[in-house]
């Protein structure tokens, strides 16, 4: 099976997101990566030196500068006349293509797989991951979406792919890019962090929230997030947020303080390696997934900790 990989950049370097999908397609065939942008030469060659990786297919245009949907989609499913299986992380970017692609292709996506069961045979979380189904295409063409943090990342260096020009349909005109803003921060991104401290709507307003789990992220060299409740109340912005709508991690270490344990929560963090919970509910929903659990009152507890570390 011949499968083509979604590569997200920012036309210089390639995102660790792509490298997950690497391995699951490598499960499934050879692998070319797709890189569609502009002036992007540096992330075809950084693409090509992905370990799996036979062939890497640059498409530089100004209408892929941006990678809108409207655009790559188009290029992809034209692509596709020649492979079997398209694959895009699910992330923002990844969840905003496929579908169209699929929707080019007459066919039904799989999304969010967590497992390779077969050549058209997939397993995928349902009811905000409180159960695994396992699916079986019967479509001509397989258009999926990977969960990152279920596969193991393909080495970034390592590899020597042949790079080759392509051309699409270009400019769509149906969407034009306005403008974006990034957010700078020295703290490792949430679905790359080794560990991640997180906070949830007990810490009542943005000013607590930064005054408690800020110094101990600080001392942990973590990330932060937050449940819904949190973002939602805004104490911090919705970049932070955890869960079935927010970002999917799995750390080697979350910390959850403060935060009840709800649902669509759970479903975002349950497959870190070691899940530590702060509460002073001892019923609180948290506790049935923590590998440690701490009944106490976070503005004790938190600081506390901090301070011997």
């Amino acid at each position: 099976m011949n499968t083509l990989v979604l590569v997200e950049h920012d036309n210089n370097s390639v995102n660790d997101a792509t490298l997950a999908v690497v391995t699951a397609a490598a499960k499934l065939g050879d692998v070319t990566a797709l890189v569609a942008g502009s002036n992007c030469g540096g992330a075809a060659d950084a693409a090509a030196k992905i370990a799996g990786v036979s062939k890497v297919l640059k498409a530089d245009d100004a209408a892929y500068e941006h990678q809108l949907a409207e655009n790559v989609a188009p290029l992809a499913a034209k692509i596709m006349a020649d492979y079997d299986a398209f694959l895009a992380p699910a992330t923002t970017n990844g969840k905003n293509i496929a579908p169209r692609v699929a929707a080019h292709l007459d066919v039904m996506q799989v999304s969010d797989i967590l497992s390779v069961e077969g050549e058209k045979t997939f397993t995928r979380p349902i009811y905000a991951g409180n159960a695994i189904a396992t699916v079986e295409s019967s479509d001509p063409k397989l258009v999926i979406t990977v969960r990152g943090t279920a596969f193991d990342k393909a080495e970034a260096e390592g590899g020597s792919a042949s790079v080759e020009e392509v051309t699409g349909p270009g400019d769509a005109g149906t969407s034009s890019f306005v403008g974006e803003e990034i957010a700078e921060s020295d703290r490792p991104e949430l679905t790359s962090a080794n560990v991640i401290v997180s906070g949830g709507r007990a810490l009542k307003d943005a000013d607590t929230f930064e005054e408690i789990i800020t110094p101990l992220a600080d001392k942990l060299g973590a990330g932060i997030g937050a449940s819904r409740a949190a973002v939602d109340a805004g104490y911090v912005p919705n970049d932070y947020q955890v869960g079935q709508t927010g970002k999917i991690v799995a750390p080697e270490v979350y910390i959850a303080i403060g935060i009840s344990g709800a649902i669509q929560h759970l479903a975002g963090m349950k497959d870190s390696k070691t899940i530590i919970a702060i509460n002073k509910d001892e019923d609180a929903p948290i506790f049935q997934v923590a590998d440690i659990g701490l009944v106490a009152d976070l503005y004790k507890a938190v600081p506390e900790l901090t301070g011997k570390l």
